[in-house]
């Protein structure tokens, strides 16, 4: 899988023109669009959301969530739909997709890419994957310490961050299983490659927390992506997890002395997704073809998220290619998007319980 974005990424160099239109909206059209907030919420509303209204017509109500299925789930076997788009972590797609809280996307609707390149070819293969999605970013869950609270040892592997001896101090994480079960085997010796085969085994599973186990009276737990940045800031936690972008827009236009480390970073994608039972289903499909085509895209590196279109990193500002997920795919993994779907009930359940331990 990682040869495949590799690959992918590699032939980004092609030239590019959006030739994409968000069809004949009317001005009293309105969509509810759902997404992550923060850095990366500002990036689509400045090349996405604005853009999209300005050129359709309609008026898009940007909303934040932080994350999961059990909104979506809630409103869909209620039948009472409040959004219309959600931007899904490919790690929960699959679940909410085959639980059929998701409508099935025609892909072959989709634009070429801004230089003729058909849908099919620009996108990278795992944009498409799913049935009820059509990715959009690639990017990853990393941690990074403050260059001025770290202390004398700086932390370079994901064994140091579960090493509070040689580096004492508090650690944030996000309050899910996802990532955080990965980390626990990766930091435990298990091979990268190994690690959702044995995941899969109750053996596998009492490892991981054992090893969460370790550090569990030095966590601090947080839901939202946007409380990690703060918690690194104000010293709430000495080594902290977040999604890439949110360090990366710290460093640079907050000049916070923040260092990533790529150490067993977990990779992803997300992906537009529309809600089962919407009764907007078209025009919520609109959207997604302007959002997922080549210039809209293009944007995303400005929080360094790869786009998922070949034809829009040209377009896109070149000193975010360090920076991306995809220059750092040697040390990390995959996320394993089927392993949730079959897991993911049962080990967030597991996971309640052991936090209440």
């Amino acid at each position: 899988m990682a040869r495949s974005l590799t690959t992918s990424f590699s032939t980004f160099a092609l030239v590019a023109a959006l030739g994409l239109t968000a069809g004949n909206a009317t001005a009293q059209d309105s969509l509810t669009v759902v997404s992550w907030g923060g850095a990366y919420g500002a990036a689509q509303k400045k090349h996405v959301i604005d853009p999209y209204q300005a050129e359709s017509g309609v008026k898009v109500l940007f909303e934040d969530y932080s994350g999961g299925v059990a909104e979506i789930k809630a409103q869909v076997e209620s039948g009472n739909i409040q959004w219309d788009v959600v931007d899904f972590e490919v790690i929960d797609l699959e679940r909410a997709c085959s639980e059929g809280l998701l409508e099935t996307l025609d892909h072959s609707v989709l634009p070429a890419g801004i230089d003729g390149t058909p849908a099919a070819q620009d996108f990278i293969p795992e944009a498409l994957a799913s049935e009820c999605a059509v990715g959009n970013i690639v990017w990853s869950v990393v941690f990074a310490y403050n260059q001025n609270t770290i202390g004398g040892t700086k932390a370079a592997s994901i064994e140091d961050f579960f090493d509070t001896a040689k580096i004492p101090g508090k650690r944030a994480m996000r309050k899910r299983p996802q990532v955080n079960m990965e980390w626990a085997l990766m930091a435990d010796g298990v091979a990268p490659e190994e690690v959702y085969e044995v995941l899969a085994t109750p053996e596998g599973q009492q490892r991981a927390f054992d090893k969460l186990a370790s550090i569990k009276k030095d966590i601090v737990w947080f839901d939202s992506w946007s409380q990690a940045p703060q918690l690194l800031n104000d010293g709430g936690a000495v080594l902290v997890q977040s999604a890439n972008g949110r360090f990366y827009d710290a460093i640079v236009q907050e000049k916070k002395p923040f260092e990533i480390v790529w150490d067993g970073h977990v990779y992803d994608l997300d992906a537009w997704a529309i809600v089962k039972g919407t009764k907007k289903k078209d025009l919520a499909m609109e959207f997604i073809k302007y959002a997922t085509g080549s210039k809209p895209l293009a944007g995303m590196p400005d929080v360094a998220y790869g786009p998922t279109r070949k034809s829009s990193m040209p377009l896109a500002d070149q000193s975010a290619a360090p920076h991306l997920p995809t220059a750092h795919l040697d040390k990390g993994i995959q996320a394993g998007s089927e392993f949730w779907a079959d897991y993911g009930e049962s080990l967030g359940e597991k996971f309640n319980e052991w936090l209440l331990k």
